[in-house]
């Protein structure tokens, strides 16, 4: 089996304890582990394939706090390096009574920003590996050019690249610089996930199908369209694939949408699939898509985003039962 390895961020999620109140209302929070490339790398481990995080952590408790976290995961934590320089980045978040989410970051810069390309090394990655990156950390910074390298070395190696755009605007200065940064790297992918709350901003298109076809630009081979509880689906240059998703009583949705990704990379792996994905996933999407929905599902019954991550067994239950 190949490696999934993440680049971006890992941060402390200071989560409102109150739901359905404005963050400045907020009287009391809750520390837990977050980062969108970190949940997807713990995903991944709880589903029982390999992972490893790419990042820089601050020499603080709270960067302590994280690779404890990652490490307790199964997650690899020898490419996560240390700094004085900035410390670990937060995030506080407010959950609406819908479930959804209010952020405001803590990062002028924080230490993952400060990763550079020259210390991403060719050598870590082999044959067969997935890379998966998100937007977050795209901003101008070292880290910016690390996401680079990381891609380069990664294709030279054959293996495949995965990017999920997870849309965070208040952290850019404008949302151009966000859509385009997020349409310079699109072509580097060779698969691509985004939401429905994200297709319109990414291309500017109303109409969803060809929003979805313009995605399809430089080593793009496959985009997920994830719907929610709606469900997913799978678009390749063979056909579209829909997959119904799962009515859940919804506690939190924080890192539902990484548990998805998660666990359709996790089928990747699983299958020793490399760049070529159009064959694979003509044949077995059905079950991929089913995998990633009850994982996405699972997550968000549950409060949190690493501790909510299902295991195999509990995906395999819950398919059962529908």
């Amino acid at each position: 089996m190949g490696k999934l390895y993440c680049i971006g961020e890992a941060l402390i999620d200071f989560i409102a304890l109150q739901k359905g109140t404005e963050l400045k209302n907020v009287p009391s929070f809750e520390k837990a582990p977050g980062g969108a490339p970190a949940n997807v790398a713990a995903a991944v481990a709880k589903l029982g394939g390999t992972s490893s995080l790419i990042t820089k952590l601050g020499n603080d408790a709270f960067g302590d706090f994280l690779l404890d976290v990652l490490k307790d995961s199964k997650v690899g934590t020898d490419k996560i390096l240390r700094t004085s320089e900035a410390k670990t980045a937060l995030a506080f978040v407010s959950v609406k009574e819908d479930g959804e989410r209010d952020f405001s970051f803590y990062r002028n810069p924080s230490a993952d920003l400060l990763l550079t390309e020259q210390e991403i090394q060719d050598e870590w990655f082999s044959e067969g590996d997935i890379l998966h990156f998100c937007s977050v950390d795209l901003v101008e910074s070292p880290m910016k050019y690390a996401h680079r390298k990381a891609i380069d070395a990664v294709k030279k190696r054959g293996g495949l690249i995965s990017f999920d755009p997870n849309i965070r605007l208040s952290l850019w200065n404008d949302a151009a610089a966000c859509r385009r940064t997020v349409h310079s790297f699109l072509p580097l992918a060779h698969l691509v996930k985004v939401s429905d709350e994200e297709l319109e901003f990414i291309t500017g298109i109303p109409n969803e199908k060809e929003a979805i076809d313009s995605l399809f630009k430089g080593d793009v081979q496959a985009v997920v369209y994830t719907k929610g509880s709606k469900g997913a689906e799978l678009y390749t240059k063979a056909g579209c694939y829909q997959s119904p998703g799962y009515s859940v009583k919804v506690a939190d949705t924080k890192g539902a949408g990484d548990a998805f990704i998660g666990a359709f990379l996790y089928k990747l792996i699983e299958n020793g699939v490399t760049s070529d994905l159009v064959p694979f996933l003509s044949i077995h999407h059905k079950d991929i898509l089913e995998f990633a929905n009850a994982s996405g599902a699972l997550t968000a019954s549950i409060q949190g985003a690493i501790p909510a991550l299902p295991d195999k067994s509990q995906i395999q239950q819950f398919l059962r039962t529908k």
